[in-house]
């Protein structure tokens, strides 16, 4: 049985994740013009964007923030994950395949621009277009005329997708190659935010100053340390902000932030490093937040390195159950996390309890799958992750288990931010794993297979390819409701199992802490702090 390995390997865990010494230190409002911080806006620790703030060129957490504090889409999510609409008057369709978007009148950009439908066409023409090279350029595919504008090989043949058809100032038709049932859920993805006439005239220039339509307003971009937006009082969302304005300021790591924190220099970090999490309690009290969201932590094979090239399914089934997840979580997580039972959590519409034990420790079947499977070249291998977000603890802590249960051995690999990180997966580097966290851009399982596993999805870094998942995707996308395509995408789960894109790990939780000078600080579904809701005491 493991438990004597276990209790050993626990004792372990337990020793990096008390590592540290408790801290004391009070609590204050941040707000001191030492901070450079303007009266009555909020500070909170994120991280320099990978891209430019351009909506279609955006696709991880950091630069979300700022996107999301800018732009403002047809539909949204509210902070329990429930879809409302925000631009759009309405967002309606017969056949799931011919959609209309009607826009509220009166919405206007930061520059006075008005918002129209123009304003929408013009920009999902811009993004999907291969020559502007936009990281989120996929999420496009499903309109008729994609190929023409994004081909597989060479150039555009047009600038405008055939399906995107202006009816009034107000009103803009979508038409599908397929019909799509959750074509609306995905259009409370910020990708599909409008650009105002400025952006197509200098979109490189745009991206370091952008104009949005969203509760912000931009104010200025000091790269690797500030990004600050103010509130903006023509917003005509329900989303107004509640404080005068954000600062977003680049720390080297969770472990800067908190003591920021503790001090007062910034008002809140949306984490928690594995050190700090034993003390959070008792230095921040009920300002320190615990709270679920739809996210799931894993680690993703590159399927193009030595490591996994070709590998057989049975290797990496042996290496997730060499993992034990229950004990990290428990030590070295503090609890905070959940262990992974699937491809997804169960926030998530669609989720799915699997027949399977290859998320339960087992060194004796680790060892015999990898075998099986014909064993890791070299008998080694690395784990990608970023040092600024919190992951060394853990990563340390899966190596060991792995190293434990089956003798190969492995190590971090680390690097020195999460930019440089996706720079590393975006030019094929990646050794053996990288760390694959995945928040959820609308809480549908479609979303945790899809966008991670499809042959063509931007965020597939680990280029795992598969003609049958990718045909069951199809089955699931051309489904006749959406009932019917969640259904479809669970069968395409059970699946993956079999195939292991990925080794999920454990469920996040967001760990928040803040000082005594913001209030109302809440999390929502995507483990973001909801920032238009934080006031200033």
């Amino acid at each position: 049985m493991r438990g004597a390995k276990t209790m050993k390997w626990s004792a372990l865990a337990a020793a990096v994740a008390v590592a540290a010494t408790a801290c004391g230190g009070g609590s204050g409002s941040g707000g001191s013009s030492a901070s450079g911080k303007p009266e009555g806006y909020v500070s909170i620790n994120v991280n320099e964007p990978q891209k430019p703030l351009v909506p279609a060129s955006t696709n991880e957490s950091q630069g979300a923030y700022a996107i999301e504090s800018l732009f403002t889409g047809p539909v949204k999510y509210d902070p329990s994950g429930k879809l409302k609409n925000a631009n759009a008057e309405s967002v309606t369709t017969k056949d799931s395949k011919t959609w209309t978007i009607k826009l509220k009148k009166g919405w206007k950009f930061h520059n006075g621009e008005e918002v129209t439908a123009d304003s929408y066409v013009n920009a999902w023409n811009w993004n999907a277009n291969i020559a502007n090279n936009q990281q989120n350029s996929f999420w496009f595919e499903d309109i008729k005329g994609y190929d023409d504008v994004h081909p597989e090989k060479g150039k555009a043949k047009t600038d405008k997708m055939s399906g995107l058809k202006v009816v009034d100032d107000h009103t803009f038709t979508v038409e599908l190659t397929h019909p799509v049932s959750y074509f609306k859920q995905k259009l409370g993805y910020y990708t599909w935010a409008p650009l105002p006439k400025a952006f197509f005239k200098d979109p490189k220039r745009f991206g370091q100053s952008p104009v949005g339509n969203g509760p912000y307003t931009f104010q200025k971009w000091t790269h690797k340390k500030l990004i600050q937006v103010k509130a903006w009082k023509g917003y005509k969302g329900d989303n107004k902000a509640k404080n005068k304005g954000i600062q977003f300021k680049a720390y080297s790591g969770y472990e800067a932030s908190y003591q920021d924190v503790l001090s007062g220099n910034l008002d809140m970090s949306p984490q928690v490093a594995p050190k700090d999490l034993p003390k959070r309690k008792a230095d921040f009290g009920n300002r320190a937040i615990d709270k679920p969201y739809a996210a799931t932590q894993s680690i993703t094979p590159a399927f193009y390195s030595k490591s996994f090239k070709d590998v057989d399914p049975k290797v990496l089934q042996g290496l997730s159950m060499a993992i034990d997840r229950k004990t990290i979580t428990k030590t070295v997580l503090q609890g905070t996390r959940v262990p992974a039972t699937g491809f997804m959590p169960d926030l998530v519409q669609g989720y799915q309890k699997l027949d399977t034990d290859i998320f339960t420790y087992n060194p004796k079947k680790a060892k015999k799958l990898i075998k099986d499977g014909g064993g890791v070249p070299g008998n080694k291998l690395w784990i990608q992750f970023n040092a600024d977000g919190g992951h060394k603890e853990w990563v340390t802590a899966v190596c060991e288990s792995i190293r434990k249960a089956t003798g190969i051995e492995c190590v971090g690999d680390s690097k020195p931010d999460f930019q440089t990180d996706l720079d590393d997966r975006d030019a094929d580097k990646v050794k053996s794993f990288y760390r694959g966290g995945w928040v959820a851009d609308y809480p549908l399982n479609v979303n945790f297979l899809k966008e991670l596993y499809g042959t063509k999805a931007q965020t597939n870094y680990g280029k795992f390819s598969d003609k049958e998942i990718d045909g069951m995707f199809e089955k699931g996308d051309n489904a006749g409701s959406l009932k019917d395509t969640v259904k479809d995408y669970q069968a395409a789960e059970r699946r993956i199992v079999e195939k292991m894109p990925a080794i999920p790990l454990w469920d996040y939780a967001a760990n928040v802490v803040h000082t005594d000078g913001v209030d109302n600080v809440k999390v929502n579904y995507r483990g973001d702090v909801v920032m238009t809701d934080v006031t200033v005491k």
